[in-house]
């Protein structure tokens, strides 16, 4: 069968809307395929683009698939954990598609059972992006909560993250239902979900609220701990699962995993999701997140970190390399042809075996001395039309000062800003050198930042990319371009940065 979405096999060449490139056919459902695409007007990067099924193309379904992309692009502007729509649109031959980040990670499905510090850590993330879902979107002036309907590990992503170790993504808004909003409430009458999660009025195929999202996250949190579902029907009939949450009490999670040592709260706090009458649960989010909270700080946990949140606890390079460059740092002064101003640019520094790639700034010596035990993060961009260019983002954070953007725009036409990337390929970290505002504006602190490993794979591809460009003289338009994803990753960003300093300050000494 032809998965293609053009109307005739076509090269490997074509893009789709003249922008994205279809890879590969990574995932097929019930209303379409996913396809891995990358997007040449971006440098490259990788995106995953949804079709609608040709078997599914009326116009009902055609409006529900629309939907579904403007309310993942609305709501991941919202909440760091519901994946992210960026572009939508119509195929050549007038199929519908829309376009998501790429995630590389793993279904929530293939997780579990899960460990007790890995469940509060992830159930927090998805009750945060559930949150946001149920607090509703604007449209046209008036806020309509919005309930996803078909909550379960298949559509739940959790992938490695740089700052909080692993994160949630939400998936499939496909059949998530408005509430109060009577220009969509025709399109939600009816049985949707996935059997063995669904609510008991969900079942019935009456009106829902935000309380039936609420059951099918208990019978999630029960299976993420112990691996089965609270109920073992007969089969997997719709007559035998109506019967389960209907009429027949959940097992205990001691009787499915009697070596699972879980608090009682905890226990009592998924029971009561799993109550038969929504009156009965917890009736929002919010109470949820507070009782996983009160739990987190009454018992000891050992959260999962990846190696670059380890990094940004200390306040100064590794101990290695903190010999070498402080003492190349101290001696630095600031460069006459820069302005006595807060500034940031990128230099190469010379030290012994060899030239590191550094970030030179100027700030307040107050400021310097706050600043000292901010989180770090950095994240680059890269575009190759009109003109090869990359944007290096490195920001500083902590609770009380907010974050301070240091961006760079490198020109990867010029050969000196190619090697310059180059020496952060062959670099896990670079330092950031701080210079005092006030004379005689001498070096004052050294930071360090890592970079990922895979981060440091693409920025070579990069360089290679630029290397390989014929030359171009509209640097200002891809800077333009660039300035524009800037704005729109700044949010996630700190969604990222804010989720980060409040586990560091809510984990148990």
């Amino acid at each position: 069968m032809n998965t293609s979405p053009f109307s005739s096999p076509r090269s490997s060449t074509e893009l789709l809307a003249n922008r994205y490139q279809l890879k590969q056919l990574i995932g097929r459902g019930g209303m379409g395929e996913v396809f891995l695409a990358n997007d040449v007007l971006l440098g490259g990067i990788p995106v995953a683009i949804k079709f609608l099924s040709q078997t599914m193309s009326d116009a009902k379904l055609q409006e529900n698939f629309a939907r579904e992309a403007q309310m993942s692009a609305a709501l991941s502007q919202k909440s760091l954990h519901i994946v992210r729509a960026y572009d939508y649109g119509l195929s050549e031959n007038g199929k519908p598609f829309y376009v998501m980040e790429y995630l590389c990670g793993k279904s929530l499905k293939d997780l579990i059972p899960l460990s007790l510090p890995m469940f509060m850590t992830l159930s927090r993330q998805i009750c945060l992006g559930l949150q946001c879902a149920h607090q509703g979107m604007n449209i046209d002036g008036n806020i309509y909560p919005l309930v996803h309907r078909d909550i379960k590990p298949a559509n739940i992503l959790v992938i490695p993250d740089p700052i909080l170790g692993q994160l949630v993504k939400i998936l499939d808004f496909g059949i998530a239902k408005f509430l109060n909003y009577k220009a969509v409430v025709s399109t939600n009458k009816g049985f949707n979900g996935t059997l063995p999660y669904c609510s008991p009025e969900q079942l019935e195929g009456g009106e829902l609220d935000s309380r039936s999202d609420i059951y099918s996250l208990g019978v999630m949190m029960f299976e993420m701990l112990t691996g089965e579902k609270p109920w073992q029907p007969e089969t997997d009939y719709f007559g035998a699962w109506y019967k389960a949450h209907h009429f027949e009490p959940p097992r205990a999670i001691a009787d499915v995993n009697p070596n699972l040592k879980l608090p009682q709260q905890l226990n009592d706090l998924i029971m009561a999701c799993l109550a038969k009458q929504a009156s009965n649960r917890p009736q929002n989010i919010a109470k949820i997140l507070q009782i996983l909270e009160s739990v987190s700080n009454s018992i000891s946990l050992t959260l999962p970190t990846s190696s670059a949140a380890k990094s940004t606890s200390s306040s100064s390079l590794s101990s290695g390399l903190l010999t070498k460059i402080e003492e190349t740092c101290r001696q630095l002064t600031w460069p006459q042809d820069k302005p006595i101003q807060e500034i940031v640019f990128p230099q190469l520094l010379d030290t012994n075996p060899g030239s590191i790639p550094a970030l030179w700034l100027m700030l307040p010596e107050q400021e310097i001395k706050n600043r000292a035990l901010s989180i770090r993060h950095n994240q680059f961009i890269f575009v190759t039309s009109p003109h090869p260019m990359l944007l290096w983002v490195t920001v500083l954070y902590s609770r009380e000062l907010g974050p301070k953007w240091l961006p760079c725009y490198l020109d990867m036409q010029n050969s000196q800003n190619q090697r310059l990337v180059w020496t952060l390929v062959e670099n896990e970290r670079y330092p950031l050198i701080f210079f005092t505002m006030e004379a005689p504006h001498s070096c004052a602190n050294v930071l360090s930042s890592r970079i990922a490993s895979a981060q440091q794979q693409i920025l070579k591809t990069w360089v290679k990319q630029s290397q390989k460009l014929p030359p171009s003289s509209a640097p200002q338009l891809s800077k333009n371009l660039l300035k524009q994803q800037y704005k729109q990753m700044q949010f996630q960003i700190l969604q990222n940065l804010e989720s980060k300093a409040q586990t560091i300050a809510t984990k148990p000494i």
